[in-house]
């Protein structure tokens, strides 16, 4: 496996981006996703300078790059489940992963509430609609788990649907196993303190509102019943073919960085990148002249 410490390859773009190009546009995600001052979390939650939380991010999301040359090169599937109550940084570790990844190669799938149609469906249909064909990879956010967890809690499904779904999720996913398809799940467990500061943030801030539902508004107040369907449902369906990863997300810089780093390590890819391309010279231009600029409608010169 290619090791997370290696340096960065060659970009096969015709400019390819300078080191002072990559570390300007991760300050600007780090600005993005900071986390609050680790005082208004608790003394349990360690943190991560920003100077080494960045140098980190920058040697994972090239082995990222190596990662996904080698999917596509070998025809391997991937699927990733990021499951975890609400609040507890699983869309940031998401963003994360995908920022310099081809879309085509790797998709993020976040399905809404199923339609009437599909309430009609066998329950994994829909969901197995999104897997991965050769040489893709496939991050669920929220997954097939909502069975186990809000609907349980908020009683959106039947005691028989339920019980039926913890009999057939382990096989189903053994299934998946079986047909080739690598299956990782991750848990991201945030304290009861810091997913209400997170909501209080969200209140706060009129960017971040819409992150905040009714739904999840109403889950404040049944966390210990969450907490029960969470050991459900680890009880179900922790086992040696799918296993749950629990990611402590109190910080969530840490907690990306700790994702990414073992994601890294479940798949044993290799580096093959491909090397460096040389541009040709462009061609003669045949005489041809560009018609008036005043002939076409440009976007205001606002900024």
């Amino acid at each position: 496996m290619a090791k997370t410490t290696a340096k960065t390859t060659a970009k096969t773009t015709a400019k390819p981006r300078t080191k002072q190009d990559q570390q300007a546009e991760l300050e600007r995600l780090s600005d993005v996703w900071a986390d609050p001052p680790v005082t208004e979390i608790g003394a349990t939650a360690k943190t991560i300078g920003n100077k080494d939380y960045l140098r980190e991010l920058a040697t994972l999301q090239v082995e990222l790059a190596k990662l996904q040359e080698w999917v596509r090169a070998t025809g391997t599937r991937v699927v990733v489940l990021f499951e975890g109550r609400d609040a507890a940084g699983k869309g940031g570790a998401i963003k994360t992963i995908s920022l310099g990844m081809n879309p085509r190669i790797c998709r993020v799938v976040a399905l809404g509430t199923p339609t009437e149609r599909e309430k009609t469906q066998w329950y994994f249909q829909r969901y197995a609609a999104h897997l991965p064909a050769a040489g893709e990879i496939v991050l669920f956010d929220r997954s097939w788990y909502n069975r186990a967890g809000v609907e349980r809690v908020m009683g959106f499904c039947t005691e028989d649907e339920y019980r039926e779904f913890l009999r057939s999720v382990p096989e189903f996913e053994r299934m998946l196993v079986r047909s080739g398809i690598r299956v990782i799940k991750y848990w991201f467990s945030v304290s009861d303190a810091e997913q209400e500061r997170r909501f209080q943030s969200r209140i706060d801030d009129p960017t971040k509102r819409w992150k905040l539902s009714p739904m999840d508004v109403e889950s404040r107040s049944k966390w210990v019943e969450y907490s029960k369907a969470k050991d459900a449902m680890f009880a179900a369906t922790d086992m040696k073919q799918a296993p749950w990863y629990v990611v402590n997300a109190d910080n969530k810089k840490r907690a990306r960085l700790n994702v990414l780093n073992h994601l890294l390590s479940l798949i044993p890819y290799e580096d093959l990148t491909p090397p460096p391309i040389a541009l040709p010279p462009r061609g003669d231009d045949g005489g041809y002249v560009r018609p008036p600029m005043g002939d076409q409608t440009f976007v205001p010169e606002v900024y």
